[in-house]
């Protein structure tokens, strides 16, 4: 007959797994923390040869898309301030600043 419940734990010494919780991960473009969904973008376009990855929120990507081309992207690189210096994306990071981490919101068409 196997034991109902044991006087100690034998798992005690591990940590609990809300006590392990990691540090939020920010967006690349926003540096708001992500939330539920990340995107892991190319700043780099694949076709451009880009090989690294950052995290975003998709939100940030669709409007990345909306208003970058691969080859402005590709000339940016992994610098988020020369993106920034683009009135329409600097508009958005302002707007987007006090959103909750999982915000999701419909994206005007490439204004390119």
């Amino acid at each position: 007959m196997a034991r109902k419940s044991s006087k100690y734990d034998p798992y005690d010494h591990l940590p609990k797994e809300d006590e392990t919780a990691a540090p939020p991960v920010l967006c690349w473009l926003c540096s708001r923390p992500t939330g539920k969904t990340i995107v892991w973008h190319h700043p780099v376009p694949k076709s451009r040869g880009g090989r690294d990855v950052v995290p975003m929120h998709s939100i940030c990507q669709q409007t990345l898309i909306a208003n970058f081309t691969n080859s402005e992207l590709q000339r940016h690189g992994m610098e988020v301030a020369g993106l920034l210096d683009n009135p329409n994306v600097r508009k958005f990071v302002d707007w987007v600043a006090n959103k909750d981490p999982d915000f999701t919101a419909t994206i005007a068409k490439k204004q390119r």
